[in-house]
């Protein structure tokens, strides 16, 4: 038996058995694929500022905390596993290219100036100077210097290494439901019949959270997102850049010395994992008219993957309402970004049986009770 047992190897499920593990626990993970859902799909963008929405303040002061965190988890984590993690402080610039698009660069401005945060509008020439390969129909930009980025990929395979080095097991079978024993989690159970004992449970399966077997009704649907990944890239960008290209958006974010991630559309189709054509066209239309030089880079790989969405976009964190049932899901489009908050107020809830701040908001009896749907 172990002390906890997480349904689910992405970035969440493995920093949550990490950090668990650090605080003395013996921890087992469950997973089939690890890595292989939406952390595989995710740009790694940490911009809590620049995307910040109306009507999610509660949101963003997570965002901000977990950005707050991830420059000494990054170093923790490359410690800790021998591996690099490319977190990326170039800061982020959000550009337009129609009066639309600007129109809606002044009110997002306008809003993030009342909030009190950290932002600069550029004219045309300042957003080229800031990213020289910008495209001459952007008609404006806006700079969020403390907005970062990082690997993803590179961030999951330091912390499958960080998690082995601190004694977290890793069961690759598929998890087919919760143990219920007594009124209270007591475990997972696999596919091959087998049983994952544990007297803590954590639920980290993402879009798949809400149709586990065993576990309470949860508001989690799938969010589908399709991603382009290319090739070529070295020294296009500095740094992160999203744009509105006639009301769409489309982001473009440097990693791996010459690689770029172009993505991504939100579609809320179930889980539809084709890749379609005009999802790719869109993508890369748009890319192309923001940074030109896009047409001559290598199309390496297209994928679509699940974010685990919720009625108000934020994750559902802490206790659910069957004992022994701690919940790490949910986190929609900003999982990288709440990594770091998530897995330490995870950690602590199951160390002290208390769940801190800023997660507190979070839980999800928020929704109205355990039968939210």
């Amino acid at each position: 038996m172990t002390d906890v047992a997480v349904a689910g190897g992405g970035l969440i499920g493995l920093a949550v058995a990490w950090r668990a593990a650090r605080r003395g626990l013996s921890v087992t993970v469950a997973d089939d694929a690890p890595g292989s859902g939406a952390s595989a799909a995710a740009a790694g963008m940490l911009a809590p500022v620049a995307e910040v929405g109306y009507r999610e303040e509660p949101l963003l002061r997570l965002g901000l905390a977990s950005l707050e965190r991830w420059p000494d988890f990054a170093a923790e984590l490359a410690a800790a596993s021998g591996r690099p993690v490319e977190l990326r402080t170039a800061g982020t610039l959000v550009v337009g290219l129609g009066e639309d698009d600007v129109g809606e660069l002044d009110a997002l401005h306008a809003f993030q100036r009342e909030l009190g945060l950290a932002a600069r509008r550029l004219t045309p020439r300042e957003a080229r100077r800031r990213e020289p390969a910008l495209g001459t129909r952007v008609r404006g930009g806006l700079l969020v210097e403390g907005d970062h980025s990082v690997d993803g990929r590179a961030v999951h395979a330091a912390l499958l290494a960080a998690c082995a080095a601190a004694g977290v097991g890793l069961v690759r079978e598929r998890v087919a439901g919760v143990v219920v024993d007594g009124g209270r989690a007591a475990g997972l159970r696999l596919a091959s019949g087998g049983v994952v004992a544990a007297g803590a449970t954590v639920l980290a399966l993402g879009a798949h959270s809400g149709a586990l077997p065993g576990v309470p009704p949860l508001p989690v649907r799938p969010v589908k997102g399709q991603v382009l990944r290319l090739a070529g890239a070295g020294g296009l960008l500095a740094g992160t850049v999203r744009a509105l290209v006639r009301g769409r958006p489309v982001y473009l974010v440097p990693y791996g010395g010459d690689r770029l991630v172009v993505g991504a559309t939100v579609e809320d189709r179930g889980f539809d994992a084709r890749v379609t054509a005009g999802a790719v066209h869109d993508l890369l239309h748009d890319a192309v008219e923001v940074v030109p030089e896009v047409e001559e880079l290598e199309l390496t790989e297209t994928l679509a993957r699940f974010r685990p969405g919720t009625p108000d976009n934020a994750p559902l964190l802490g206790p659910s309402s069957l004992p022994g049932l701690v919940l790490a899901t949910g986190h929609h489009r900003n999982g990288v970004l709440l990594t770091p908050v998530t897995a330490e107020a995870t950690a602590d809830l199951l160390a002290t049986g208390a769940l801190p701040q800023p997660a507190a908001p979070f839980t999800a009896d928020r929704f109205g009770g355990p039968e939210c749907s």
